[in-house]
Parts: structure tokens; C-alpha cells; sequence
């Protein structure tokens, strides 16, 4: 996957504060958007997103990654 469209699913997941919802609007499958972003944290060698059972929220790296691809 090219690095503008993991950009834009990292972007969309952060919004909307979950993978689902991204996943919807883009017309991917939940798990296709969690890969996506797990390559971009590993690309980017941080951590982007604090995951739990039912909650996304953006780490600190994450916070100043969103705002820097503004």
C-alpha cells in the first residue's frame, strides 16, 4: 500500500477515533484498515495509536504525527 493512502487511513482512523468507522467510509474491511496503520507505525518506528478493547485514542507520537500531516 502506498504511503498516501496509508496516510489517509492513519488521518480517517484518528478522526473518527475508531477502525470501523474508517474502514466504512473508505470501503475496507476493519482489519485491512488495523494492518494499514500497523505498517505506518512501522514504517514510522512509533506507536501511533493507544488500542484497547473498544477505544482507539491517538498516542502522543500519534497526536503530533495527525497535526503535522495537516
Amino acid at each position: 500500500m502506498d504511503k498516501l493512502k496509508s496516510l489517509i487511513i492513519f488521518r480517517r482512523s484518528a478522526q473518527h477515533q475508531s477502525f470501523s468507522e474508517a474502514a466504512r467510509q473508505l470501503s475496507m474491511s476493519p482489519s485491512a484498515v488495523s494492518r494499514a496503520v500497523a505498517r505506518l507505525e512501522d514504517d514510522l518506528g512509533i506507536r501511533l495509536f493507544q488500542r484497547a478493547t473498544r477505544s482507539l485514542t491517538l498516542t502522543e507520537d500519534g497526536t503530533k504525527y495527525f497535526d503535522f500531516t495537516q
